[in-house]
């Protein structure tokens, strides 16, 4: 099919090399250096920026993460646990590196992201599992990070988001950190594929259906396909999503994952969550990396959202 793709972007994709998540060395090399090769965010302001190993969970290596903090605050500032996409397969923490620099700087907040263990190599719950090490580690250590603890958040992109999603009602489920916000950046959300836009779009930009499907199979490995994936997997499944954070929701036209994101946020809303929600016409999974005017909205749009969700808001 062919797409009505904003007509900055359309142009682009040409030079987009091919490759399929169904060869993860392959996937990692390419997705990982074109990411990296972006050009470098200069802050406005000077940036702190540390890798530190934190304790992983019981009876895991421990996690990398790396720490960007702003320089000359006099005061706490929030913390934002960012956790990287790729559909659990590809990224990194240098990969997201210019991501959170911006998030750094322009939302004036504590970054934290989080190096999380990959698919297929280590399937769910190891990533989760580490990102809610990650998020402990910050809340115990927020007094050393210099970060507020009541205005606490946590966000990313794609499977980032996802995991993102995830973390928020497992540490809501389990008593833990008190979040105040959650960044949900074209969230992966619904494991089983059955929204509208999912069966659609089998041939859309940089993500389409087949590609979903490979992610979430790596991901869950024998849960894939059964009834009995968890919450803390795949968002989608929850049935109570009361009690979660003010939430921040993009979704892009031409994605795949685009229906489970408008979706996902009408359910929040109905569960008495504030969300934000946005879509952007012409524009595809990732489209927010291309240089281009509708790509400058979703980035200014996001830093926007991040800095009002955690400034203005803390947890009760």
């Amino acid at each position: 099919m062919s797409y009505p793709i904003d007509s900055e972007l359309a142009p682009l994709l040409g030079s987009v090399p091919k490759y399929s998540l169904a060869d993860y060395a392959y996937a990692r090399e390419v997705s990982e250096s074109l990411m990296s090769g972006a050009t470098a965010c200069e802050s406005a302001s000077p940036l702190a920026v540390r890798d530190v190993m934190i304790p992983g969970p019981d009876g895991s290596p421990e996690v990398r993460v790396r720490i960007f903090a702003p320089e000359g605050s006099a005061n706490p500032l929030p913390g934002l646990v960012y956790i990287h996409g790729g559909g659990w397969i590809t990224g990194n923490i240098e990969a997201f590196d210019n991501d959170c620099r911006r998030i750094a700087d322009q939302a004036r907040a504590v970054v934290v992201s989080v190096g999380y263990r990959r698919s297929p190599e280590h399937r769910f719950p190891a990533a989760i599992e580490d990102c809610y090490a990650a998020l402990e580690w910050v809340t115990k250590r927020a007094g050393e990070l210099r970060i507020d603890p009541t205005r606490l958040g946590v966000g990313g992109e794609s499977a980032g988001a996802g995991l993102s999603a995830c973390l928020a009602i497992l540490a809501r489920d389990r008593g833990g950190p008190s979040l105040s916000f959650q960044y949900l950046g074209v969230p992966v959300l619904d494991d089983t594929l059955d929204h509208s836009s999912a069966v659609q779009f089998v041939d859309t930009p940089l993500l389409w259906r087949n590609e979903v499907r490979i992610a979430w199979s790596s991901y869950l490995g024998d849960l894939y396909g059964t009834e009995d994936v968890p919450p803390h997997a795949a968002a989608w499944r929850a049935t109570d999503l009361t009690r979660l954070p003010r939430t921040y929701i993009y979704v892009a036209e031409f994605d795949p994952l685009r229906d489970e994101g408008l979706a996902y946020a009408q359910r929040l809303i109905h569960a008495g969550v504030h969300v934000e929600l946005r879509h952007y016409p012409g524009t595809f999974h990732g489209a927010h990396l291309f240089p281009s005017a509708v790509a400058n909205r979703m980035v200014a749009d996001s830093i926007d959202a991040i800095s009002r969700g955690l400034h203005e808001h803390a947890t009760r």
